[in-house]
């Protein structure tokens, strides 16, 4: 069946974190990570029939969600998960958190590159764990490894953990075989642990394609912690599940233990229905027309800027529903435009600045809205732009 991502589905007043968080009715979100989308029909199907047993007590993950998760990674990805490697937890946040503390101590160093998704400084700091950072380089609007800089904080500074995004948020890049080869041998050469949430696996454009860290090798897999979850790409993170994949038994033992220390290892009946169900060739149908939808947004966005805002640069977005844009050429820091674009143009774009350390001059846009919307958004910060700056 074609699936209708044009509709417009009022949040406003749902206690919605992306809509209901600016006290302005006016403000266009675009920007935290949550798509506009009504979910998946199997997805809404497979919630109400638990609705109408209507008894929602505590409940045991079961061995068919397991199964399922196991199949879609195997035919999809050619990642072969075993039964025994696989955690589940509430979140990839929460995942992330308790590998952390589990694996380190406070002192302990933890490697990213930057820019990079903001809540992995949370959790570092949470840890008390010492942020190590080696840049991204960013060329013709678009982000590469430095792999001599990183190899030389691993060298200079010891982190034992290395905390990736695959795909990269908000760079917007899908690691290639070859990358993430290479950042695996040189953590393999210096004895650190890589931590990879991989929540956006499946948002990958038209010919780019997400390849799972683990599945390259047996010794990348031992090496590793791998955090999944269908919340990103079926827009299901309200209802709380995600899966670590650990293939090493000592490491698995005490990330475990961690989960249980955090009391996250209790998870909702609706997220184990919503995750299989989601994993189904129903889920994989509406994911593509999804993709589809999304790389159109991607597509009107990049000919926009072109014809109206050249001065701003659109950096490649392989992956994600995230694109990244260079207001460089604008001058205003992004702490100081994201409010500003809220007040005056009724838009709200995520500021950069909380991606990096350093002085941020992006902004981060979410396409994962019904077009009319994004259409809109963007001609309020046309309008701003032309008119401010």
């Amino acid at each position: 069946m074609k699936y209708n991502f044009d509709e417009i589905i009022p949040r406003r007043g749902t206690n919605c974190v992306k809509w209901d968080r600016c006290d302005d009715p006016q403000v266009l979100p675009l920007w935290v990570a949550d798509m506009d989308f009504r979910a998946a029909p199997c997805i809404v199907d497979a919630l109400q029939h638990l609705l109408d047993h209507g008894v929602f007590g505590y409940v045991d993950v079961p061995e068919s969600y397991y199964e399922t998760v196991i199949r879609w990674f195997s035919r999809r990805h050619d990642w072969h998960i075993q039964r025994q490697d696989m955690l589940y937890t509430t979140g990839v946040i929460p995942a992330i958190a308790a590998i952390l503390q589990s694996l380190t101590k406070p002192g302990d160093k933890v490697l990213i590159l930057t820019p990079v998704y903001n809540c992995f400084y949370t959790c570092i700091r949470n840890a008390g764990n010492v942020l190590v950072e080696s840049p991204l380089k960013y060329e013709n609007h678009r982000y590469s490894i430095d792999f001599e800089d990183f190899e030389r904080k691993i060298i200079e500074q010891q982190p034992k953990i290395f905390l990736q995004c695959n795909p990269h948020n908000p760079a917007g890049r899908v690691w290639t075989r070859e990358e993430l080869t290479r950042l695996g041998d040189i953590c393999l050469r210096h004895n650190v642990y890589v931590i990879s949430d991989e929540i956006h696996n499946e948002l990958c454009m038209p010919g780019y394609h997400y390849t799972p860290f683990a599945s390259l090798s047996p010794e990348f897999a031992q090496n590793s912690a791998i955090c999944i979850s269908a919340s990103k790409s079926f827009n299901i993170a309200g209802l709380q599940l995600a899966c670590i994949v650990a293939a090493d038994a000592h490491a698995r033992a005490k990330i475990d233990k961690g989960i249980n220390v955090n009391e996250t290892c209790d998870v909702s009946p609706f997220a184990i229905v919503a995750h299989k169900a989601a994993y189904s060739q129903e889920g994989e149908e509406w994911l593509r027309q999804l993709m589809e939808y999304i790389h159109g947004n991607y597509e009107y966005l990049c000919r926009f800027m072109k014809e109206n805002l050249p001065q701003i640069g659109v950096t490649q977005c392989e992956g994600t529903y995230l694109v990244w844009l260079d207001c460089t050429q604008i001058g205003i820091p992004s702490h100081k435009l994201e409010p500003l674009l809220r007040e005056k143009a009724h838009v709200w774009f995520t500021g950069g600045h909380i991606y990096s350390t350093s002085e941020n001059y992006f902004m981060r846009v979410n396409l994962a809205c019904p077009r009319a919307i994004l259409v809109q958004a963007l001609h309020n910060f046309c309008t701003f732009i032309e008119e401010s700056c």
